[in-house]
């Protein structure tokens, strides 16, 4: 039976009975709405006091009718699932306006998010029949709006009674024009497309944020989707003095956001900062868009990098306990989880049954990775009965830690312009002069707000740390936001007590500054600490980083800091 929905609380039965034989009436494909339909809603709508509302296929058959109250409507729930591009929904939605107003904000919200073919309101008359017509519809992103960013066009508004609108013609012209400006996209098929939320929150669970520049954190968040493997689509930026506590955004720009994501035809969302559970509750319900934050980025990216068996463990178990108290019903991120029939508990939800398993999942991971742990104490202590001191490299990702690895030991471990290169544990043997070796280890890259699941994922490199004699933070000279990142890796070695661990601080790629920036740079001693400038495919300039590793490890025959300055 077909019924009328939304706002009816305190409507008559004869009222009701009045909205469901609009059901029964049908409307050619090339017309709007009949003068006579016309007329009986503005009638209805002056009765009720209320905005009426139809959704109409392209076949003419009323799908929904449904009421609001004098200044807005109450749509049906028909979904915000995303058409192919080039294709709109298949229906129009027409309704009334009580004092003759032209479309609202809502109203093209509405027509946006939910791709349908157009919008269209009928003014009311004070004596109930029809005034004005107004109407809208999208457009490509190429064709641009009525001002820069709006993806609708507002047709004039003009009497209803004088209106000889097609609207069959219409969309199938609108369709045309939407298809012509697809090929633009094709090659991003197969690749997730990603619209970036960067929000600069002052203050974060009541703590003033990190001094970053809103700048960096954009490029950084690029940098991610490049490792990824994603595309960026574009970017929406906002500053806010709190983060909205259901959002982060609040809603009237989180639709903005998803209308630019319908623009720039992109499927998945990446927020930054991090949402809370509720938050990505909240807008996984807003929209049939993927969203993801920054750390499930991070973790997407070490799931792709990880080689052994012990560092697949150890991101899975991250990725879960990160996922687990954001699983909801709508969220479709543990399906592969679940069996098939038969895999269920009587009268457990499918909810509870994803929640069940990855506990379950959580507990044989974390026993499996504690008998690798056991595996690589074994052979630290081995390491440790031969007196090899050990030389950890620090220091931000992408800052070329690998890099110098390699020029230091001739070695060929992984070095890539891209951020995460080194995910598991790589050690090498460095030889000196007088029959000297000591240990190299290569490390994790550190980044900012890293979370505790985060840097407990990797508790496989970090070990190294805590039997390190001394530590090489090597810092991108280059980087725009140096500071900000050194600042970041020494909050990370103290959180993780290392902060009376010996170690230097080296300035890498200075191939790429000026000659004056090299002269500072040579000049500087960065947080009180020995400070040297290289660039690490230049084995030259190693050198002299390498005569104060070995001063340090073997002053007088012992591990001992020297002083320097």
């Amino acid at each position: 039976m077909n019924t009328v929905t939304g706002n009816t609380t305190g409507l008559k039965p004869s009222q009701l009975h009045a909205l469901e034989r609009v059901y029964r009436r049908r409307l050619r494909p090339e017309e709007l709405v009949s003068t006579e339909l016309a007329v009986y809603l503005c009638e209805v709508s002056r009765e009720v006091q209320r905005q009426v509302g139809l959704l109409v296929s392209r076949r003419g058959e009323i799908e929904h009718v449904f009421v609001g109250d004098a200044s807005r409507l109450t749509l049906p729930e028909i979904g915000r699932l995303r058409a192919g591009r080039g294709r709109f929904r298949g229906l129009r939605l027409v309704h009334t306006h009580l004092r003759n107003e032209p479309l609202t904000r809502d109203d093209l919200v509405d027509l946006a998010l939910l791709r349908l073919d157009l919008v269209a309101a009928i003014g009311v008359q004070p004596d109930g029949r029809p005034a004005d017509l107004h109407v809208a519809h999208l457009l490509p992103t190429t064709t641009g709006g009525q001002a820069p960013g709006q993806p609708w066009r507002l047709l004039p508004s003009e009497p209803f009674h004088h209106s000889h609108l097609d609207v069959r013609a219409l969309v199938t012209a609108l369709e045309e024009e939407f298809e012509r400006a697809a090929p633009a996209a094709v090659a991003t098929e197969g690749r997730d497309r990603a619209l970036l939320v960067v929000v600069d929150v002052r203050r974060r669970n009541g703590v003033p944020a990190a001094n970053m520049g809103q700048e960096a954190h954009v490029e950084e968040l690029r940098e991610l989707c490049r490792t990824a493997g994603v595309r960026v689509m574009g970017v929406v930026e906002q500053r806010r003095p709190e983060a909205d506590a259901k959002t982060l955004v609040g809603r009237g720009k989180l639709e903005e956001v998803l209308i630019r994501a319908m623009q720039l035809d992109a499927n998945v969302l990446i927020f930054d900062p991090d949402l809370t559970p509720g938050q990505a509750h909240a807008i996984a319900d807003f929209t049939d868009l993927r969203v993801i934050d920054r750390t499930m980025l991070i973790l997407d990216i070490f799931a792709q990098r990880a080689k052994s068996r012990d560092g697949k463990l150890q991101v899975e178990l991250a990725q879960l306990r990160y996922r687990l108290p954001r699983l909801h019903e709508k969220n479709t991120m543990m399906s592969r989880l679940t069996g098939g029939i038969g895999g269920r508990g009587p009268g457990e939800t499918k909810l509870e049954e994803n929640r069940r398993r990855a506990r379950e999942r959580i507990n044989r991971l974390e026993k499996e990775i504690e008998h690798y742990g056991r595996q690589r104490q074994g052979r630290r202590a081995q390491r440790g009965a031969r007196g090899l001191p050990v030389v950890a490299i620090v220091g931000y990702t992408n800052a070329g830690k690998s890099t110098l690895l390699n020029t230091l030991t001739n070695s060929e471990v992984l070095a890539e312009d891209k951020l995460f290169a080194t995910l598991d544990p790589t050690t090498r043997r460095l030889r000196f002069p007088r029959e000297r070796e000591i240990i190299i280890a290569d490390t994790v890259g550190f980044i900012r707000d890293l979370p505790p699941d985060l840097a407990q994922a990797f508790r496989a490199t970090l070990e190294e740390l805590d039997e390190a004699d001394l530590l090489l933070h090597i810092v991108d000279a280059a980087d725009v936001d140096r500071d900000a990142r050194i600042d970041a890796v020494e909050r990370i070695l103290g959180t993780l007590e290392l902060a009376e661990t010996p170690r230097f601080v080296v300035l890498n790629k200075m191939d790429r500054l000026t000659p004056e920036e090299r002269a500072r740079a040579a000049a500087e001693r960065i947080s009180g600490l020995p400070t040297f400038t290289i660039s690490a495919r230049d084995g030259e300039s190693t050198k002299p980083l390498l005569d104060a590793i070995e001063r340090l490890l073997w002053q007088e025959g012992r591990l001992a800091a020297i002083p320097f300055g």
